[in-house]
């Protein structure tokens, strides 16, 4: 990140601490501190915080300028003690203001912001772009501390699963070199993590190609002797890079091993993925700043009829080339996160309250449904709605037969 893009994050989210002491201290001091008047400060920045920032919100801001104090070369020139402070205003200021007080009922809340530190987070400890572990516990102990356990739990697997794994990593070579010719024959690094920690991602079933599936075979074999690894799933969205390409990308360039030209529907089958997937891939191999592969008809756009080659004549002064796949919406899918975890929540509440109710209104129910989850965020009333009515069809509750209005539990 640029300096003075960091220099304004910082800015900007200080001003918006001093902003709020300024009308605080009127609040407590001019007006008596009357609970109307806080209640006017709290829904006046709610609305301020709400609004976006150069496209980005409150939540993506300071997940950002948090990203980048922890990573690798964000904070070179600063002190341990100086991270330290800032760290501590950090959690102890931003969050409360910005987060838990401002953005209770908003699209932008707790959860949102929760899920773009998971994924910063997940890019540090899975590239190796984490600067310092001692910073990644201690703002994990400060955020935990401010905004309760339930915000920090995920990061906290995530940080212990990378210990584990690195600990892994070590038997790992240690068999490879006690036997030599049981290895896949390349390099190989495996990190087995806990799914439930890591921030999810589209499931997409590549077809690997052979030199990847003896990894995959010889890794899996080798992991499943340790305790409690019988379920094992390989995901090639976060797999590390090799040569500067993602696996995607690498099993793309790998087909062109066996044959010296490619149609895009043949491309499309043998990697078994969607038309999306294969448009944003084969455009960052043959459409980018690094032509890897030679496209016909030579276009800049990705198109079913096109043809693939492998550009033997591709040289560059650089020893090592990244190529990064263009990007997806993000931000598209945080909202579609926070909506989903916002049905868990619903189904879970609903659940909780006929279990125990047996019986219930349909005003009622919807009423206790709002109580319970007020804490964490306020539900739609045809959100719940269309909740109970999922749940009708999965047989967790059914309608009573005289009163359409009236649902009982199903045990």
């Amino acid at each position: 990140m640029d300096i003075d893009v960091v220099v304004g994050l910082q800015t900007l989210l200080e001003k918006v601490i001093e902003l709020h002491d300024k009308y605080l201290a009127y609040v407590n001091n001019c007006f008596m501190n009357n609970t109307l008047f806080h209640k006017a400060l709290k829904e006046a920045f709610e609305v301020f915080c709400n609004k976006g920032v150069a496209g980005s919100s409150s939540a993506e801001l300071l997940a950002t300028f948090c990203d980048n104090i922890l990573k690798k070369g964000g904070s070179e020139k600063s002190s341990d003690e100086a991270i330290e402070e800032t760290l501590e205003r950090l959690s102890s200021c931003l969050l409360i203001l910005v987060i838990r007080t401002f953005l209770p009922n908003s699209i932008v809340l707790t959860v949102c912001c929760r899920t773009a530190c998971r994924k910063k987070l997940a890019r540090r400890l899975l590239f190796d772009k984490s600067a310092n572990d001692d910073h990644e516990r201690s703002i994990l102990t400060k955020l935990k501390q401010q905004c309760g356990g339930q915000f920090t739990s995920k990061m906290e697997g995530m940080v212990t699963d990378l210990t584990l794994a690195r600990e892994n990593q070590t038997y790992f070579e240690d068999y490879l070199s006690n036997n030599p010719n049981a290895g896949p024959g390349i390099d190989l690094a495996v990190t087995v993590l806990t799914t439930g920690f890591w921030p999810s991602y589209k499931s997409f079933d590549l077809n690997l190609p052979a030199e990847m599936v003896k990894c995959v075979e010889f890794s899996g074999s080798f992991t499943k002797q340790k305790p409690n690894t019988e379920n094992l799933r390989g995901y090639t969205h976060w797999g590390p890079e090799l040569f500067s390409v993602s696996c995607s990308q690498a099993s793309a360039l790998l087909l062109f091993n066996a044959s010296d030209r490619l149609s895009y529907s043949e491309i499309l089958t043998q990697l078994n993925l969607t038309d999306d997937d294969v448009v944003r891939l084969l455009h960052s191999l043959s459409c980018a700043k690094y032509k890897i592969l030679n496209k016909e008809p030579n276009t800049k756009t990705i198109s079913p009829t096109d043809y693939f080659e492998f550009n033997s004549k591709f040289t560059d002064k650089m020893r090592r080339i990244k190529i990064p796949l263009p990007p997806v919406d993000e931000k598209k899918k945080v909202i579609e996160d926070v909506d989903k975890d916002r049905r868990y929540a619903i189904d879970a509440s609903i659940v909780r309250i006929m279990k125990s109710r047996k019986v219930l209104g349909h005003q009622q129910l919807v009423m206790e449904c709002v109580e319970q989850l007020g804490r964490m965020f306020k539900p739609d009333f045809k959100a719940i709605k269309k909740r109970i009515e999922d749940l009708i069809t999965r047989d967790y509750l059914e309608r009573d037969k005289e009163n359409a209005n009236v649902f009982r539990y199903l045990a």
